[in-house]
């Protein structure tokens, strides 16, 4: 069944226990632009007792507020009591709610006017109390009601606004815009997570630049991102980056992305952070170490925002590495091999190929090192040991730092194809790292010059001088 299906037959079932029942919000603005919906969300004069007895297997998502989950499979919709809220006093949600059988209330409380349509699904008639068609058609976001008092409700709106704008493709109405700017510095009292999550939306689901430049805009990004505020104004050398500035190359990149992971669209963002704090001018501009210094940055950004510690390992690992490609063509065959074998190394391939082509344009390091990774199988960039530290034991060779020297020595020779097998490792080993055997022969001959009783020993068995 499909959250479609599922969503007809919970109104088809409100309606027949004597309930008025819709789709709601933005599964049908997305029906009505054309899109189909991710999800879908009914909403009823039913008050959750009552949702319950017709839906035994019902889950409370937040009764409190009028809103129940219904599964089936995999699929799921959200049923939520037509309401009214009571004062917001914490930002982010009402202190509480009273439930009401006025479907019009209900709308009245919503966010934005493309998102306060309602459908009945078995008619296909439309109910807009607050002119919502018409902003779809005008390609408007536009608070419902008074903006100032929606984004003191929930100051998250103000980002969601922003993103609705850049994922569609609309404007946000002048008020609506007005009433963010006046509003902005309040962002930081929303919980970092909920901010995280929406600027995670705005750079994957489409528009990422769009959406960042409205959050440019609105005054929001500043409070977010004060770092990637600070790259408006950098300049960079003309003959690499004729585009302009450090900013216009990174909305370039975000304009290029499509739907990226969420740690590839991080790293896009970040990957030139350094670049403010290392800006030099010498025979020409210079960023000495930026990739460095941004990593450092991109990892506090990530921390500060609760991003998880594989997410920001990666985030920073792909701002750490993007300029490695430069030296793809000067590469030993080990350390390419060994740059292939970074975590997720499509985002990287990503990452460059896009700094190319809002740069310079000049692809040449990207594509040969795009062969590589097509053509060189996993075991040829990855192989298996052929030898351990077992096997250097048993050569007479001691513990110690010397082991992972003399094994990074051998699994380099091996990525250069110069050693192919045990033997010819073993044989390496022999002749690259004979320290050790000449010591152990020394030591030995020490203590046979210097014990009385060896001495005697050999006198006796005719050895001696």
């Amino acid at each position: 069944m499909t959250a479609r299906e599922l969503a007809h037959s919970i109104v088809e079932r409100l309606r027949a226990g004597g309930h008025a029942a819709y789709l709601a919000g933005g599964c049908v603005r997305d029906m009505l632009l054309g899109c189909e919906p991710k999800d879908y969300d009914v909403a009823t004069d039913a008050q959750p007792a009552r949702i319950q007895e017709l839906f035994p297997d019902a889950i409370s998502v937040g009764a409190q507020f009028g809103v129940m989950l219904v599964r089936r499979d995999s699929t799921q919709v959200e049923i939520a009591t037509f309401r009214s809220d009571h004062p917001y006093l914490d930002g982010r949600r009402p202190s509480g709610v009273t439930f009401t059988a006025s479907a019009e209330q209900d709308v009245l409380r919503r966010d934005f006017t493309i998102n306060g349509l309602l459908l009945d699904p078995l008619s296909g008639e439309i109910l807009d109390f607050v002119g919502g068609r018409a902003d779809l058609a005008a390609k408007v976001v536009r608070a419902i009601g008074n903006p100032w008092e929606r984004f003191a409700e929930d100051r998250l709106r103000m980002i969601r606004a922003l993103r609705f704008a850049a994922r569609l493709g609309f404007r946000v109405e002048a008020g609506t815009m007005a009433a963010i700017q006046s509003q902005s510095a309040a962002i930081q009292q929303v919980a970092v997570e909920r901010v995280r999550d929406e600027l995670v939306r705005i750079l994957t689901e489409g528009g990422a630049r769009r959406g960042i430049e409205l959050l440019d805009e609105a005054g929001l990004l500043l409070h977010l991102l004060p770092e990637v505020s600070a790259l408006k104004g950098v300049a960079q050398p003309p003959e690499f980056h004729p585009e302009g500035d450090v900013w216009t190359h990174t909305l370039l990149m975000l304009e290029m992305m499509g739907r990226p992971t969420t740690t590839l669209a991080m790293g896009v963002l970040l990957h030139d952070v350094g670049k403010p704090r290392t800006f030099r001018v010498a025979e020409r501009i210079r960023f000495d170490g930026h990739a460095e210094v941004g990593a450092a940055m991109a990892e506090e950004i990530c921390l500060r925002l609760r991003f998880s510690r594989r997410q920001t390992d990666q985030i920073a690992a792909l701002v750490r590495h993007h300029l490695r490609f430069k030296d793809a063509p000067r590469m030993r065959e080990s350390t390419l091999k060994r740059f292939m074998r970074l975590e997720a190394f499509e985002e990287h391939l990503e990452l460059h190929r896009l700094d190319c082509l809002a740069s310079h344009k000049n692809l040449r390091n990207y594509e040969l090192v795009l062969r590589a990774w097509n053509t060189l199988p996993p075991a040829a960039i990855r192989p298996a040991r052929l030898i351990t530290g077992d096997d250097l034991i048993a050569e007479g060779y001691q513990p110690g730092p010397l082991f992972r020297r003399i094994l990074e020595a051998v699994e380099e020779a091996q990525l250069d194809n110069r050693i192919t097998s045990r033997q010819d490792a073993l044989a390496f080993v022999r002749a690259e790292f004979p320290a050790p055997r000449s010591q152990a022969s020394s030591s030995s001959s020490s203590m046979s010059e210097h014990d009385p009783q060896q001495n005697a020993d050999d006198a006796a068995n005719g050895q001696g001088s």
